[in-house]
């Protein structure tokens, strides 16, 4: 029986039950305590009202002059009422109390009896001490309440440490591989941890081990976070995810906690997935100088030696800040790069992404990709998805080629700005700007350059924009071809210059972007004559905005602007002698879109072709002769080009 009676002890003292018994009484204890001191303070202040204050001095002045009718010492003040109160009656009586100073108090006592007052033979306490021990009482429950409240509050939300990863199961995630499009190479790299988890015996017969973990590194919407959902779709194993802020929080110890937990969760139901999206926001370079709290990181380390069974996806697009630790064999074994997605691929991901949606007829998806180059799956969707409301809008039933056109430019430009008008010398300098960039392209191409020129104003702030549809996807690109889109992105300004003789602020973002690229040209690419083979530049965020910084001396730097205003200055000048040249042609375009105010890079190609033509039969001598000049500009150039380093 004894060992009975200790069992039912414990399971007493662990009942929940009992627990909420005893905070109840502890709560009831302190709304009891507080309520006496709340109604011992009234009382003592009702009481002191009835009291005039005065000084001590006062008090003695009262009291050497005889006075004094009735007194009353208390432990820390003097209760008295004068003899001419006392002679009033007893409802328009006042007494007066004033505050007990350090002392011998009987020797006052025995003062005021000689001069025959009357009063208390001894010192009348109060409770003061008692209510200022009830007060520390009260506070420091108080706290231990407040305390416990948010402890059982944290407990029943899973515990400050617990992770607050969410499991999903195959069905639940309902996305496999079907589902993701222009991720060719990504996902033969993942098929092999597919496989691995399907058939872990046919590689442990060989002695081959499970890979612990998967970096997928690429820009913000290429589709990483659903090729960790495909994986664990196609695996049919438990996918945990959790993204990296939630290991981080204000408490230390937390996030090591967390990381524990998951882990901890995951062993149970292993073979399994964790993805960890944004981890770079907890496996950032160690660094001292800069104060991180490393335990979070350290425990992830550690459980990559710890646990098995469990395969780790990552998803970042700063790889260049993980630690050198994370990203060593046996932690992330493998990087894989889940880059914007080519011809194909936008091809391929628009049929996913239009599965669902009616389309007509005369849909060509294949132009909708060529013209949507250096689109991500996330543009990709969204453009679909915006088509679609725009059909609903006209009272479409199906998504026809125009809905997708028009989505896709108001991505770029935003939509029209019905209510904005232009006046009549705005919409001039509007369209010569925008026939400057088109026809200086066709000019260099002799092919059609562009898909549609608009003067039509739009939410983006573009009072008018040229849309570029390439033909053909490319990888590379040559001197000649960056020197034409330098040309093509400066012929609005020169346009502006040639015609009116002035410039506007509508070249703003054509100058930026050849700036950019200019400076691409010569800080990164080693095309100018004057720095040569040298990059003085290097690009820190690849995945994110991709924006060059120097990192070279302040010299190189002064070098590398003086060689970028080079190249913006000559082709320039080129594009304004092509304009010049080809005034006639500039006139009788700017006239047609300010008739039409929005025309086809084909309507374009029907006036320069027949210039085109127009070919003199010295061409080719004149060629010749051109080839030879050039020849000799670029033999001399070197010589010019080292005098302004030189000096």
């Amino acid at each position: 029986m004894e060992p009975n009676r200790n069992d039912s002890s414990k399971n007493n003292n662990n009942n929940p039950d009992g627990k909420k018994t005893r905070g109840r009484v502890f709560t009831m204890l302190l709304i009891a305590i507080t309520l006496v001191l709340l109604v011992t303070g009234i009382y003592n202040a009702i009481n002191a009202s009835k009291y005039e204050l005065k000084t001590f001095s006062e008090f003695l002045t009262e009291m050497e002059a005889g006075n004094l009718s009735e007194v009353e010492i208390h432990s820390d003040r003097i209760y008295y009422m004068t003899k001419d109160e006392a002679a009033k009656p007893a409802e328009e009586q006042q007494a007066c109390y004033t505050g007990l100073p350090a002392g011998d108090h009987m020797a006052l006592l025995e003062r005021l009896h000689e001069m025959g007052v009357d009063g208390s033979e001894k010192i009348v306490e109060d409770n003061s001490f008692i209510m200022m021990i009830l007060s520390y009482a009260l506070m420091i429950g108080g706290l231990m309440l407040v305390m416990s409240l948010i402890t059982r509050r944290m407990g029943s939300a899973g515990g400050m440490g617990d992770s607050k990863a969410k499991v999903y199961m195959e069905k639940q995630t309902g996305v496999t591989f079907k589902d993701v499009a222009g991720q060719d190479e990504a996902k033969e790299s993942l098929q092999e941890i597919i496989d691995f988890l399907h058939n872990p015996q046919k590689y442990a017969e060989i002695g081959a081990k499970l890979p612990k973990g998967a970096l997928l590194v690429g820009s913000p919407g290429t589709g990483k976070t659903l090729l960790a959902k495909a994986v664990a779709g196609e695996a049919n194993v438990p996918f945990f995810s959790i993204s990296g802020s939630d290991f981080e929080e204000m408490f230390v110890g937390v996030g090591a906690s967390r990381v524990r937990s998951l882990f901890q969760q995951a062993a149970k139901v292993a073979p399994c997935i964790i993805f960890i999206d944004e981890i770079d926001a907890v496996g950032h370079r160690r660094d001292s100088r800069l104060g991180y709290n490393d335990q979070t990181l350290n425990q992830l380390l550690g459980e990559f030696d710890s646990n098995k069974g469990i395969v780790c996806l990552a998803a970042t697009n700063r790889p260049e800040i993980l630690d050198k630790a994370l990203l060593r064999p046996g932690r992330f074994d493998r990087r894989i790069v889940v880059d914007r997605p080519n011809l194909q691929g936008r091809l391929d991901t628009l049929k996913v992404h239009t599965r669902k949606i009616k389309l007509s007829e005369d849909v060509d998806l294949k132009k909708i990709a060529q013209a949507t180059a250096g689109a991500v799956g996330a543009d990709l969707a969204n453009l679909v998805n915006e088509a679609a409301l725009r059909a609903v809008r006209h009272g479409r039933k199906a998504v026809n080629q125009e809905d997708l056109l028009v989505s896709f430019e108001t991505v770029i430009a935003g939509t029209e700005k019905k209510n904005t008008v232009l006046s009549d010398k705005e919409k001039r300098l509007v369209a010569y700007h925008e026939v400057g960039h088109a026809l200086v392209s066709a000019l260099e191409k002799q092919d059609t350059p562009v898909s549609k020129i608009t003067i039509v104003p739009h939410t983006e702030g573009a009072l008018g924009y040229t849309l570029y549809l390439p033909e053909e996807e490319k990888f590379l690109s040559t001197k000649d071809e960056l020197l034409t889109e330098l040309r093509s992105l400066l012929g609005g300004r020169a346009a502006e210059n040639v015609v009116f003789g002035t410039m506007t602020t509508g070249a703003a973002n054509d100058i930026q972007r050849a700036t950019a690229l200019a400076k691409n040209m010569v800080a990164l690419y080693g095309m100018s004559q004057e720095l040569g083979l040298m990059a003085p530049a290097v690009v820190h965020n690849q995945y994110l905005d991709g924006q060059a910084h120097m990192d070279c001396s302040n010299e190189t730097a002064a070098a590398v602007d003086a060689a970028v205003q080079k190249l913006l200055r000559d082709c320039y000048e080129d594009a304004v002698r092509m304009l010049t040249e080809n005034r006639a042609l500039l006139d009788e375009i700017a006239e047609y879109l300010l008739t039409k105010e929005t025309i086809s890079g084909e309507e374009l190609m029907n006036f320069v072709r027949p210039k085109a033509e127009e070919v003199p039969e010295e061409t080719e001598e004149t060629s010749e002769a051109a080839v030879d000049a050039a020849v000799e500009a670029a033999e001399s150039t070197p010589a010019e080009a080292e005098e302004p380093l030189e000096e």
